[in-house]
């Protein structure tokens, strides 16, 4: 795989260019290391041509004393070079993780679709993270070196011109090894990682249903599926490691080849002569350095390599767009706002950006005033939370137009659209944050005193008084030390607080027990007043106080109008439901 290096530079650019004052440091730090690695076997050098010649202990002693405070000087760059460099990794990473989390938020739903959350972050933090170093010294370590290399060279040719030509020979064979294989490992390190997103994946959603899969005994089919990803996982680490392994291995032999070759050239020199011992030992010492430099350029075409992997990865996930186009109108009247649905047609196969399935919605057209509120029926799969979704703009319907205050939705911005539209589901999502942050989604501009007089709308004054830090108490994330009733209420509160126009209850009542459903009912009659609402519902209970009943039959409108007009029509399908005193389901079973 070769990734063209402008995608290196731009996403360089991006990243790095807020912090380029640290990255200026960082690379004058390196080539200061640089330096003083150059100057250290030029000190020795003198050292043994000065203690060969018969030079006094003096200057022996100043020269030991100036190669020790040069090797102090080295260990302070290097611990420098490394927390600025970790600084500067960590901070670029960080903002790229924010980047793509932000990114996977503002898709559509049929992107959350077709990737599990493991995968996810997977990529949002495994891959990720396998940049670090190329952010932070990537480029600064492959320049540094191949400038160490230079000065080598430089020096060795001003020492004598076989000296140079042999190192610069060695040095030209090193490279090129390099360069050859600098994308050898890509592919393998490309699915150990996808590999990896996999394992992740299948980890979030079995941890996720752990009770489900113990109740049905299903433990040791999971475990088995855990071992065959696991497997696939280590297939995948074991190739990338063994192609690693082959390309640092070709590199090492010809570094020990060049050693052996250097202390050969070194000696028939010195036989000859030509050199002083001195030079001998800096011949050998600075190939033996060149090591480090050439294993570092190789690690760092090593790294280059995992960043090509996590970069085509990141880039798969940033090129993925949402049909979701902004809209430009940002305002809309507060209070109760019409709803309206016209000759919209849907289909979740053609969203996802295939042409399966039947659609879910056909030629559904529904218009409700505001202020008014709507009891959704059904059977499962009617298309009822079809509606909501689109009325929430998760979707876009393939024909025909959803209005909010008379505004087509495809108009409306959509921060304008969620702050006027809030829905409460079955499942409240609680996080493991406190009572306050849980309310206001972690919005600091929302008062104690708003969030306390919410609470007490919904009949929660007295369950805050029993928390021990009140508003600053943790929940503990989904809600476990909730009952599902007070988590439906909490989920009250946060609508209360956003005080939108328009309300969706999503079965919000259906899991909780006749008891607490009637705890619920004066809170939900204060959650919609003065709003509009639309109420999904398998229980008739749910919908005895709606003004308007809607009954759903296979993406079409079986029955709508007014409750208590359709509730006193004998022929009616809601006055046989009520008649019978069986729920929805029931009668369709």
């Amino acid at each position: 795989m070769h990734l063209p290096f402008q995608t290196y530079g731009s996403l360089l650019a991006r990243y790095v260019r807020p912090h380029w004052g640290k990255v200026a440091l960082l690379a004058l730090l390196l080539f200061a290391t640089i330096g003083v690695q150059l100057l250290n076997p030029q000190i020795v050098r003198r050292f043994l041509d000065a203690a060969q010649a018969g030079s006094p202990l003096a200057t022996l002693l100043w020269l030991a004393l100036l190669f020790l405070g040069a090797a102090l000087l080295g260990y302070l760059l290097t611990l420098a070079t490394t927390y600025l460099s970790e600084d500067v990794g960590w901070r670029t990473t960080n903002a790229l993780r924010s980047d793509l989390a932000a990114h996977c938020l503002r898709l559509d739903m049929s992107f959350h679709h077709r990737y599990t959350s493991g995968a996810l972050i997977e990529r949002v933090d495994g891959d990720v993270g396998q940049l670090a170093h190329f952010f932070s010294q990537l480029v600064i370590q492959f320049v540094g070196n191949l400038l160490l290399i230079a000065g080598i060279l430089l020096v060795l040719a001003w020492e004598d011109w076989r000296l140079g030509l042999g190192f610069l020979g060695f040095v030209l064979g090193a490279l090129a090894i390099l360069f050859r294989l600098r994308n050898f490992a890509t592919p393998a390190i490309q699915a150990n990682r996808a590999a990896s997103a996999d394992l992740f994946g299948f980890l979030a959603e079995r941890l996720g249903g752990a009770e489900e899969l113990r109740a049905n005994g299903a433990v040791a089919y999971t475990i088995q599926r855990l071992f065959i990803r696991l497997r696939q996982l280590w297939q995948t680490a074991s190739n990338a490691a063994l192609r690693n392994a082959l390309y640092g291995s070709l590199v090492s032999l010809w570094f020990e080849l060049g050693a052996v070759l250097a202390l050969a050239l070194g000696a028939f020199l010195f036989l000859r002569e030509t050199i002083t011992i001195g030079v001998v030992y800096l011949l050998y010492t600075y190939l033996r350095m060149v090591n480090s430099p050439l294993t570092k350029l190789t690690l760092e075409m090593q790294h280059l390599q995992e960043a090509s992997a996590g970069i085509t990865r990141i880039n798969e996930l940033l090129s993925e767009s949402s049909p979701l186009t902004d809209g430009s109108q940002t305002t809309l009247p507060r209070g109760p706002l019409a709803v309206a649905f016209d000759q919209v047609r849907f289909n979740y196969g053609q969203s996802a950006g295939s042409g399966d399935g039947a659609p879910v919605l056909d030629d559904f057209s529904l218009n409700l005033p505001a202020g008014r509120t709507l009891g959704l029926l059904g059977r499962t799969g009617s298309g009822k939370t079809t509606i909501t979704r689109l009325l929430l703009r998760l979707y876009d319907p393939q024909a025909g137009t959803v209005c909010l205050g008379g505004v087509d939705l495809r108009h409306l911005a959509l921060s304008t659209l969620r702050r006027h539209v809030s829905v409460v589901t079955q499942d409240v999502q609680l996080f493991n944050a406190t009572v306050r942050d849980n309310l206001t989604f972690f919005d600091r501009t929302i008062s104690d005193t708003a969030i306390e007089a919410a609470l007490a709308r919904v009949g929660l004054a007295g369950w805050l008084r029993t928390l021990p830090a009140g508003l600053a108490t943790e929940l503990s994330a989904g809600g476990g030390s909730l009952s599902a009733g007070e988590a439906q209420l909490l989920a009250f509160a946060r609508v209360l607080l956003k005080d939108p126009g328009v309300v969706i209850l999503d079965e919000a009542s259906s899991r909780l027990d006749p008891l607490s459903e009637r705890r619920l009912d004066q809170a939900v009659e204060r959650l919609l007043h003065n709003r509009t609402a639309l109420i999904i519902a398998h229980r008739l209970a749910t919908v005895q106080k709606v003004d308007d009943i809607l009954i759903l039959e296979a993406g079409r409108i079986a029955e709508y109008g007014p409750r208590a007009q359709l509730a006193a029509d004998p022929h009616s399908r809601f006055a046989q439901l009520l008649r019978t005193g069986l729920d929805f389901e029931e009668t369709n079973a």
